[in-house]
């Protein structure tokens, strides 16, 4: 059992959650980083549903076909696209040698599913399992060599596919949220029984207006705007979601409408319980990394808790949520870089 990172500072915090209307670019925030080593090629695939899904596939421009590589997938914060902070993640690791695919969850993005936005932890899961398909296809992926990076909400999806999925050999989480947990109770457990049931209330007269042709609505997500009420957590999204730091709006879509879910289907993340049997995992490592000033750090800290060895928990001195997103000073490439080579091993020559 291994925990690291100590000290504690605000710095990080009040960056994040400062009021203003400008975007906040410090601690080498670089959301759109592009490098001159990597070579991107737009991918698309088939999920066990015959959806397509789709995807960005990284390579080293010196990669040697002739070798055996190691494979890591990446899984964007929830609500949000592969564009927005998967790709970042995703060209990092693939400098390091790794072959590496972002994602677009079901309903977002350019994958497929009706109607958009539209909020599905099963098939969410099982994107991840259908770029292991897709990778484990390829001559130059080694199959038994697969790991896979969920950011934000993602990396509960990538928990509860990990459970049924052993083909995902190392597994780890950035900035972590569960989105069964915080949908039920709220953070810190804000939200009462009673509240709850008035969130599903609503959810259901929604599906008697949609079901007669009425239009879809959408719910909670990034505010658009922001005001002198806006909370610190709104502010902290809207930073990175509203201003050109991070704002990404997918061909064919409408402005703005990232990270909001239809309201009819948000309630599907009340029955969703990724860390039941987290434990099951094991001997698969996990590695859980947080921001120690995140308001999300309790869900890292409540898998942690539940999953059994080897297990690893990471705290990122002064670092909020969002700042692992995309402050490329902060977010910790080279612990990452040494997880997957320790748990997936060195290139290799391909077997002919």
């Amino acid at each position: 059992m291994k925990m690291i990172g100590i000290g504690l500072t605000t710095l990080g915090l009040v960056l994040s959650t400062t009021f203003a209307t400008a975007q906040n670019m410090s601690f080498g925030a670089n959301n759109f980083y592009r490098s001159d080593n990597v070579t991107i090629q737009p991918v698309t695939f088939q999920n066990q549903y015959e959806m397509t899904v789709a995807g960005n596939l990284f390579i080293h421009n010196h990669f040697n076909r002739s070798m055996h590589l190691p494979a890591i997938i990446v899984g964007h914060p929830m609500g949000a696209v592969k564009e927005q902070s998967a790709n970042l993640y995703a060209t990092k690791l693939a400098e390091q040698g790794f072959v590496t695919v972002s994602i677009d969850h079901s309903f977002w993005g350019g994958s497929e599913g009706k109607p958009r936005n539209a909020v599905s932890p099963e098939l969410y899961a099982e994107a991840f399992s259908a770029a292991v398909d897709y990778l484990g296809t390829k001559a130059f992926v080694d199959r038994e060599r697969i790991g896979a990076i969920g950011i934000c909400g993602s990396g509960s999806f990538v928990i509860s596919a990990a459970k049924i999925d052993p083909r995902i050999k190392a597994i780890a989480t950035s900035s972590m949220y569960d989105m069964g947990a915080v949908n039920r109770d709220g953070l810190e457990n804000s939200q009462s029984v009673e509240a709850r049931k008035e969130v599903i209330a609503q959810a259901a007269r929604q599906r008697w207006i949609e079901i007669k042709g009425g239009g879809i609505k959408y719910t909670g997500g990034t505010p658009n705007e922001l005001t002198p009420d806006t909370p610190a957590v709104g502010r902290e999204f809207f930073d990175f979601y509203r201003t050109r730091r991070g704002e990404f709006t997918p061909k064919g879509t409408t402005a703005n409408l990232t990270t909001h879910p239809t309201l009819s289907s948000n309630t599907k993340f009340m029955n969703f319980y990724p860390f039941n049997d987290i434990e099951t995992i094991s001997p698969r490592p996990l590695l859980f990394i947080s921001g120690d000033q995140a308001h999300s750090r309790e869900f890292s800290e409540d898998a942690y808790e539940r999953a059994a060895e080897p297990k690893e928990l990471v705290w990122i001195p002064g670092a909020g949520h969002v700042d692992l997103y995309d402050r490329v000073d902060l977010i910790p490439f080279n612990t990452l870089t040494q997880f997957f080579r320790t748990n997936l091993g060195e290139n290799k020559a391909r077997r002919t």
